[in-house]
Parts: structure tokens; sequence; C-alpha cells
């Protein structure tokens, strides 16, 4: 049975507006050491704000080569090394999609593999855009991302066409197996939502809604689900 504490501890609250401001950088980390969420998501230029106000209490996750994935590879490098000297503890980097698509898997895993060895042995969760790729070419990217050493696949960066779906999740836990994270992002608006991507597989939650998601879940009690964030 998932409690309360569970779910807000497999949620990673997320501010990823361009416009967001100092103040509600502030919040969402309050909210945050307030509820447990597992981290806050958070631009890389806002990682220093978020690690003096987390003090770690709260990991702190921010995005590489996002929301497009296409930088250069010595660029996404670049930004997961001044990511982690400014504090970051998980790093969200988006596939290099053209690649992907083209079939140039060797520069896809090379990609994602230049970042993980930046991470320095920190979480990485790659982030497909399921959205924009065949159901095959999840697949494949499912491989290529656990090839490249990252320990979470990604559904979604929340701009693209579309986001999370319980099919696209039914079908990363299907391709990692049982041993890799799997986050569900992009579109979860309400605990109905949080509870049938849980169910089909995700292990992690990334939601800007994470309060009204907290406030349905309490509303309608615990599922039966059991749930594991231990990736």
């Amino acid at each position: 049975m998932l409690t309360r504490t569970e779910l807000a501890a497999s949620i990673d609250h997320t501010l990823l507006r361009p416009t967001a401001t100092r103040r509600e950088v502030e919040v969402l980390c309050a909210e945050a050491r307030e509820h447990g969420f597992a981290s806050v998501c958070v631009h890389p230029v806002r990682v220093p704000l978020a690690r003096a106000c987390l003090q770690g209490q709260v990991r702190v996750c921010t995005v590489i080569g996002f929301p497009l994935g296409a930088d250069r590879s010595a660029i996404k490098a670049a930004a997961a090394r001044l990511a982690v000297v400014d504090g970051a503890d998980e790093l969200d980097v988006v596939i290099a999609l053209g690649p992907l698509r083209d079939g140039s898997l060797a520069e896809v895993v090379t990609d994602l593999a230049g970042v993980v060895v930046a991470a320095e042995g920190r979480l990485v969760k790659v982030i497909l855009e399921t959205a924009l790729l065949t159901p095959e070419e999840i697949d494949l990217a499912c491989r290529l991302a656990v090839e490249a050493g990252a320990r979470f696949v990604k559904t979604s960066t929340g701009f693209g066409p579309g986001g999370a779906t319980v099919d696209a999740v039914r079908r990363m836990r299907a391709a990692v197996g049982p041993d890799i994270g799997v986050k569900a992002s992009g579109g979860i608006g309400d605990a109905a939502a949080a509870r049938a991507m849980l169910a089909a597989g995700a292990t992690r939650l990334g939601a800007s809604a994470s309060l009204k998601i907290l406030a349905g879940w309490d509303a309608a009690g615990p599922s039966n689900m059991s749930g594991s964030t231990g990736y």
C-alpha cells in the first residue's frame, strides 16, 4: 500500500518555466522540505539558489540539453560538470533525438555517456520525449540510455507535443526491466494521473502540480499499490 509519504518521495517537484523568479524557486524549495518530495527540479541557473535553500535536506535536480537535446556533446558534458560544481544531485538529460532517429546509435551512447561521466556517480535520467518517437524508437532509446550508464529513463520534457502516457511508461518499464528507474513527466496534473503512471511502472514522477496531486491523494485515500523509489 503506497502511503502519502511514499508518494511524495516519488515526486520531483518541478519548476522549469523560463520566467521563474528567485522567489518562486524559494517557495518551491520550502514546499519540497515541507512535504518530503524526492527533489526539486530547476534550470541550471537556479541550482546554486536551490542548493542554498535546501542545505541537503532535499535533492536538487537540474536539466541538461533541455528541452531539445540538440546541444553538442561537449556542451552537454560541460553543463553537467558545472551543475555538479553548483550542487546538483541529479541530472535529467535530453537524448539526442536527431541522431537517434538517424540510427547513429554510437553517437547517442557517446553523448549520454559524457553526461554520466561528468555526473560523477550522481543519478542521471535520460529524457526520451516519447511523443516524438515510435514505439520501436522508445525501446531503442531505453536500451541506449542503459548502455550509456544512465540509471533512469524519463518520458518527456513537458515542453514537447505531448507528455507522459500510460502506454509509454509501460513500454519503457518493459524495455529497461526491473532494475532501472522510470520517470513519468509532463501533464501529470492530479492524483488520478499519478496513480495511473505508478501502476504502469513509473518509480518517479515529475510534476509542477505536486501539491494538487497530494491533495487529491489525501481526498481519495491511499492506493493498494506497492511503491519503490530506491533506484
